[in-house]
């Protein structure tokens, strides 16, 4: 063995790095609210012509042209147009209604949408930024 040598060594066999944990891709977001993925969504550029009708939630960020009957929540998004009526427990507008809301629970107008119709609901919330255009009757439940 030769201490003094002009060989170079040779390169050891590298050891490849730990592989990293798994990543976690979050569905790309279609502007519904969290609180949908436990019910559906009707997503932005669906139309819909006639009577929707669910149970739990429903999202829609589309179009419907009918009218809409639940026992659940119902958050219109903001890039939604609803033309009829909506007969739900709690009714969320973030988007635009053309009609009446009955709500057994609850009705809110978040800043940005437009609600061109009446209201009637025991309670109704109705932000700085909504625009309605139309009559509320608000009736507290007994």
């Amino acid at each position: 063995m030769n201490m003094f040598s002009t060989r170079k060594p040779e390169p050891q066999p590298s050891t490849p790095p730990p592989p990293l944990p798994p990543r976690v891709v979050e569905p790309q977001s279609n502007g519904a609210s969290a609180s949908a993925k436990s019910g559906g969504v009707l997503s932005r550029g669906v139309f819909i012509k006639g009577t929707v009708k669910f149970s739990d939630e429903l999202v829609i960020d589309g179009e419907v042209e009918g009218a809409i009957e639940s026992s659940g929540k119902l958050t219109i998004g903001e890039h939604a147009l609803i033309r009829g009526e909506i007969r739900s427990k709690s009714v969320k507008v973030c988007g635009t209604v053309e009609g009446d809301i009955f709500a057994t629970e609850r009705c809110e107008l978040q800043a940005g949408c437009t609600l061109r119709g009446d209201i009637e609901a025991p309670r109704l919330v109705v932000d700085e930024n909504a625009a309605f255009l139309g009559s509320a009757k608000v009736t507290p439940k007994s």
